[in-house]
């Protein structure tokens, strides 16, 4: 069989539809979209079309739409854009299985003075609503949670938390990068001031990404420079990505129903057959909210590097939920945030799905686990089979 990637969380394949659409604005349609001339014109009409394609699949207003280079300088521009214009507030809010695009930030702003608040998840991985309703205060100059979590797909609850903080008067923003093209978002049905999204994670180019900024939404421009995105990001556009972005998020919304339905119940046959087939293993995160692609599973008592390394052997690829590939010995930051013991929270495994994965692969992969697992178990020294 051909390589089974089941690693779409990571990344995904580009749409071949999509490259075709991006193509023209390499070679023939090269003019820059800011000239007055029709020949550079005709590119920014392109672009306006691809930012009416995002509004549509985000409902929202095209004036709300700045691209980006992808979800990260998403994630950094609200953030440090939204203390740029609240200097007297001195506290931010975000979870603790944050990606390392907030997390990060979080850290080096401590280390500047701010006081950071990670609010806490249970063993399935939901948001505490309580630690983070006594947290929100006036002092608060942002509060950053992640939509869905891209380790083991639960979903927060991003309405009722942005509508909290506007009661508060405080900012939201919402990482949403694994969250859309796989559920619904409907931004003029909710109070999110913020959203962040990245093209490659739904079958977009790399490189490539959107900062929903809500109209009304006090945020300092993050490039200084010319006038593009409305003076808050400069710099000559990524046309021919823009245009990408735009087609992926038409076949997003054309896909939709695909994601929930049909990859969904991929998904669940292949966690179903390996909770079936291998023993002592278990699904990380509640299984009533979460994306329809992704399933993380724990093999306890051996490495998820270790099963990858077998895994890979027959081109299946999936990820780790440990950060051992980094040189660092402890799993995952979200799955001990979660308490996954330690035995299980090292042999994590995720697998993410996408909609050009078929039953075959599924087929494959339940016929290889067992005895990948059964092999490493016989070679580990924490456990006598």
């Amino acid at each position: 069989m051909n390589t089974v990637y089941m690693d779409n969380n990571a990344t995904t394949k580009t749409d071949p539809q999509v490259r075709e659409e991006m193509l023209p604005y390499f070679c023939d349609l090269y003019g820059n979209p800011s000239s007055m001339h029709s020949f550079g014109g005709q590119v920014g009409q392109k672009i306006n079309q691809a930012r009416e394609s995002v509004t549509n699949l985000l409902k929202c207003k095209s004036s709300e739409i700045i691209f980006t280079s992808g979800g990260t300088e998403s994630d950094n521009a609200a953030i440090m854009g939204t203390l740029s214009s609240y200097p007297q507030r001195r506290k931010i809010i975000t979870s603790r299985v944050e990606h390392p695009a907030v997390l990060t930030t979080c850290k080096e702003l401590e280390n500047r003075g701010y006081t950071i608040a990670e609010i806490p998840v249970d063993r399935d991985g939901r948001f505490d609503m309580d630690i983070f309703a006594h947290e929100l205060d006036d002092n608060t100059a942002i509060v950053s949670i992640m939509w869905a979590n891209n380790e083991t797909g639960v979903i927060f609850p991003v309405e009722q938390i942005a509508k909290m903080c506007k009661q508060k008067n405080v900012p939201f923003h919402t990482d949403a990068v694994q969250a859309v093209g796989k559920i619904p978002v409907n931004l003029e049905k909710n109070n999110i001031d913020m959203l962040s999204i990245s093209g490659h994670k739904f079958h977009g180019p790399k490189g490539i990404g959107v900062l929903y900024v809500r109209k009304g939404t006090r945020l300092s421009p993050f490039i200084l420079g010319g006038h593009q995105e409305h003076g808050r990001r400069a710099g000559t556009e990524n046309t021919a990505s823009i245009v990408g972005l735009g087609k992926a998020c038409e076949l997003a919304e054309k896909y939709m129903h695909e994601e929930n339905t049909r990859v969904k119940a991929m998904r669940d046959r292949l966690e179903k057959g390996i909770l079936k087939s291998c023993p002592d293993c278990m699904v990380n995160g509640c299984t009533d909210s979460r994306l329809p692609n992704t399933t993380n599973i724990s093999f306890e008592y051996i490495e998820g590097e270790a099963i990858l390394l077998m895994m890979d052997r027959f081109k299946i690829c999936a990820s780790s939920g440990s950060a051992c590939t980094s040189g660092s010995l402890e799993p995952s930051h979200v799955l001990r945030a979660m308490g996954i013991p330690f035995t299980a929270a090292h042999g994590s495994i995720r697998f993410s799905l996408s909609r050009y994965n078929t039953e075959e692969e599924v087929d494959f992969i339940i016929d290889k686990m067992p005895p990948i697992i059964k092999r490493l178990r016989e070679l580990s020294p924490f456990i006598k089979v």
